[in-house]
């Protein structure tokens, strides 16, 4: 019995690869959509795949293109071939506007460049142009059962921006070139005012300004003749310690912040008759 079993088994699953190759092979539509239909169906989404892009073309102005168009997009959605899903999807949605499935297609297709951002120490290109999607997905179908899903993941890729930002300035202090990462932490601080690295932002900025006060050179000549450097340096460190103190007198960082302000005014009293 139990090699019986095997023996139908093997027979079964030889027969059904020789009718799918026979309807792949066949010039007929209508055999390709209903077997296609069927993996899709069975979650078989490659052989579904492979038929419908027969036939797309064929069942284009028909009543029946509007389904196979949808099952289609969505077969790549579901082999997480995400360019082609979320092309397809956008194509659907400009060819159906009016389709019951409008909100769904698209959503899909806005995941889909969702799901291509890539780790927010890799280049954002594809995270900006997800969340440009996923803005007009918002602003197109606010009343959507997706909206919710889609305001997470636009907080999501908002986030991998701030991490991207956040990294680099941060990278610019761990290798002392203090002047990019003081410009890099008031960039971020300006474009993402409610980030929750922010409290770190406005210390690493603090401390890339105090050791750039601190090791600065007395003078350095410039087209309108020579610069009080170091005082100008120190006057800027101290303000970036009391935006820091402003702000975050809670923080963990609070008492080395403490310390830099007293070797800052130390430094600045040296100036006392000069200023």
């Amino acid at each position: 019995m139990k090699n019986l079993f095997y023996i139908v088994l093997a027979f079964t699953i030889l027969s059904s690869c020789s009718e799918y190759q026979k309807v792949l092979k066949n010039e007929d539509i209508a055999p390709k959509f209903k077997m296609g239909e069927s993996f899709y169906n069975e979650g078989k989404y490659a052989k579904a795949n492979r038929l419908f892009a027969q036939i797309v073309p064929n069942y284009r102005g028909k009543p029946q293109a509007e389904k196979l168009m949808y099952l289609y997009s969505n077969t790549f959605y579901k082999l997480k071939e995400y360019y082609n899903a979320g092309y397809q999807f956008e194509r659907f949605a400009a060819s159906y506007p009016k389709s019951e499935k409008l909100a769904e297609a698209s959503f899909l297709s806005v995941k889909s460049y969702y799901m291509l951002s890539p780790a927010y120490t890799k280049d954002q290109t594809e995270t900006k142009e997800a969340i440009e999607k996923l803005q007009e997905f918002i602003n197109l179908f606010p009343e959507s059962e997706y909206v919710t899903e889609a305001n997470t993941l636009f907080k999501e890729l908002e986030f991998k921006l701030e991490q991207k930002a956040y990294s680099i300035a941060k990278q610019y202090n761990h290798i002392s070139d203090y002047p990019a990462s003081i410009k890099s932490f008031d960039n971020f601080v300006f474009d993402f005012p409610g980030s929750v690295l922010r409290e770190k932002a406005f210390f690493y900025r603090l401390d890339s300004a105090y050791k750039l006060a601190v090791n600065s050179v007395e003078y350095r000549q410039t087209a309108n003749g020579i610069e009080h450097i170091k005082l100008t340096r120190l006057k800027d460190a101290k303000e970036y310690y009391n935006a820091f103190k402003k702000a975050f007198s809670n923080s963990e960082d609070v008492q080395v912040a403490d310390n830099m302000a007293v070797v800052l005014d130390e430094e600045l009293k040296k100036y006392d008759n000069k200023s």
